[in-house]
C-alpha cells in the first residue's frame, strides 16, 4: 500500500510539471519553466527509484530534484531565453517616441509592420506611415506611439544621423530628468558674460 501511495505522488508530480511547461508556452514569461521541470524531474524521479531504498529514497529525491532545479535555473538565465535584463519588462507605450526600426512590411497610411531596435522581447508592431508609402527594408524613425498598437512612422534618410543623435539625447535627457535644462541656464549665464565683456571692450 506504501509503494502505491508513493508511485501515485509520484505521478502526480510528473503530471503538474507538465502542466506547468505547457502553461509556460500559452504563457511565456511567467517562469513556470523552472518550477516545472523540478516537478516532472521529482515525479520521473520517484517512478524510477525502486521502492526498497526505505528512508533513502526521500534523501535521493530531494538532491536529485535541488540539483537539476539549480541547472535549469542556471540554464534559463544562461540562455536569455527572453532577452536580456529587463527586456521582458512592459514600458510605456510613450517610451517607444523616437524609436528607429526598418520595415519588414511596406507600411502606408493605413498599415504595414516595423521592426523597431529596442522593441523588447517582440520587436514588430504595426505601423501606419505620416504620408506616402515607405517600402521594406527603408529605415523609419516613429513619431507617435499610438499606445504601443499601431505605432505611426515616418522614413529617416539615410545618412541623417542627427536626427538619431537628436532623439538619443531627448531620450537621455528625459531620463535624467531636469539635469539638461540646469545645463542650459549655465550656458545662458555664459553668454551673458561673453557679450558683456565684449560690450566692455
Amino acid at each position: 500500500m506504501p509503494e502505491l501511495f508513493s508511485e501515485s505522488i509520484s505521478f502526480f508530480l510528473f503530471l503538474a510539471g507538465a502542466i506547468l511547461l505547457v502553461a509556460e508556452a500559452f504563457a511565456p514569461g511567467a517562469h513556470l519553466f523552472v518550477l516545472g521541470v523540478a516537478l516532472l524531474s521529482a515525479g520521473l524521479v520517484g517512478l524510477l527509484l525502486p521502492g526498497g531504498l526505505g528512508i533513502f529514497a526521500p534523501i535521493i529525491l530531494a538532491v536529485v530534484v535541488l540539483a537539476l532545479t539549480g541547472l535549469t535555473l542556471w540554464g534559463y538565465r544562461r540562455l536569455d531565453i527572453y532577452g536580456g535584463e529587463g527586456a521582458a519588462e512592459t514600458s510605456h507605450s510613450g517610451s517607444l517616441r523616437g524609436q528607429f526600426g526598418t520595415v519588414t512590411e511596406r507600411v502606408t497610411t493605413t498599415e504595414g509592420e516595423v521592426k523597431l531596435e529596442d522593441g523588447g522581447f517582440n520587436p514588430y508592431y504595426r505601423a501606419r506611415s505620416v504620408e506616402g508609402e515607405i517600402e521594406v527594408g527603408s529605415e523609419v524613425m516613429v513619431v507617435d506611439p499610438g499606445g504601443g498598437n499601431v505605432v505611426t512612422v515616418e522614413s529617416v534618410a539615410a545618412g541623417d544621423d542627427i536626427d538619431r543623435a537628436l532623439a538619443r539625447e531627448r531620450d537621455a535627457s528625459d531620463s535624467d530628468g531636469n539635469v539638461a535644462s540646469e545645463g542650459d541656464s549655465a550656458g545662458d549665464g555664459t553668454r551673458e558674460t561673453d557679450v558683456e565683456s565684449d560690450r566692455a571692450s
